[in-house]
């Protein structure tokens, strides 16, 4: 009896080690910008295989792009409070296991997207995945740069929407990465210095711990915040969207920008953290907006 009882937990807690691999949460928000690409390059909600393979084949990309990085990351996450319990440095799954299971990933992902919607976007997604394991995870030991490199990965999941819908990379594909790339550099901040000690416990060369009086951190928050304005209102400007999006996205963009100026008045923590769930609540926001209003 007691076998039979063990046998099914141990299960459900190596398929949760797996899932944690995969960070499916975190990811809601990769695959709602892949399909906010979809809607705004005028893919068709009623091609339900266009649809599910655009956002199954991200997020599944999106999964192995982040089991990569845990992979890679094992010894400095053993050393983060923040990060010491993952299945990897707890010792929960091997290093090779965890190896297979991103493969299998990225690849059935990069499958489902060439197959299912086209190539180009499964291109995109390759190129998603191999900027953000091979060159942004390596570069986060040497260089704060590496925050500002890890946003282009970041980035590129409304490119894959786009050229999943258009079959092509035209100005409104640049537009909505401007968008992306600029919101993810205050994101970064923020949880840089909400976990400063961490990273710097680790080795991690960030802005946050090689400046620690955090005056580089909250000018470049604020700045890269400032330039959000001009890139979220440029959908209307090039008449991707309309007067509504356009009055909705200065209100909200304004609101981020207060939001990164207080931090970086203060440089609390708790004032680092708000920064950090506004630009949570900020993208599906402006998203929603843009579709709402697409001209």
């Amino acid at each position: 009896m007691r076998t039979t009882t063990v046998a099914p937990v141990a299960t459900r807690a190596r398929a949760s080690d797996f899932s944690a691999l995969a960070k499916p949460r975190l990811n809601v928000l990769v695959v709602a910008s892949a399909l906010a690409g979809y809607a705004m390059a005028g893919g068709e909600a009623t091609n339900i295989a266009a649809l599910l393979s655009t956002a199954i084949g991200t997020g599944l990309v999106a999964g192995g792009a982040s089991a990569f990085n845990q992979i890679l990351e094992r010894d400095s996450d053993a050393l983060m409070r923040r990060t010491r319990t993952r299945p990897l440095p707890d010792g929960r799954l091997p290093a090779s296991e965890a190896l297979y299971f991103a493969t299998l990933l990225s690849v059935a992902g990069l499958i489902v997207l060439a197959a299912g919607v086209n190539v180009l976007s499964a291109v995109v997604a390759l190129a998603t995945l191999a900027s953000y394991a091979v060159v942004y995870t390596p570069l986060k030991r040497r260089s704060s740069f590496a925050t500002v490199v890890g946003a282009i990965p970041g980035a590129l999941p409304p490119v894959i929407g786009w050229a999943a819908a258009a079959n092509s990379l035209s100005q409104g594909a640049w537009v909505l990465f401007a968008i992306v790339f600029l919101w993810q550099l205050p994101h970064f901040l923020a949880i840089a210095w909400m976990y400063r000690d961490d990273y710097a416990r680790a080795g991690l060369p960030m802005l946050p711990v090689i400046e620690p009086d955090g005056r580089s951190t909250a000018r470049q928050a604020v700045l890269y915040a400032a330039a959000l304005v001009p890139a979220a209102l440029a959908p209307t400007l090039v008449g991707m969207s309309g007067a509504i999006y356009f009055a909705g996205a200065l209100g909200l963009t304004l609101l981020f920008l207060v939001m990164a100026i207080r931090f970086a008045w203060t440089r609390a923590v708790h004032d680092a953290r708000r920064l950090f769930f506004s630009s949570i609540i900020y993208l599906p926001i402006l998203w929603l907006l843009m579709i709402a209003n697409r001209t």
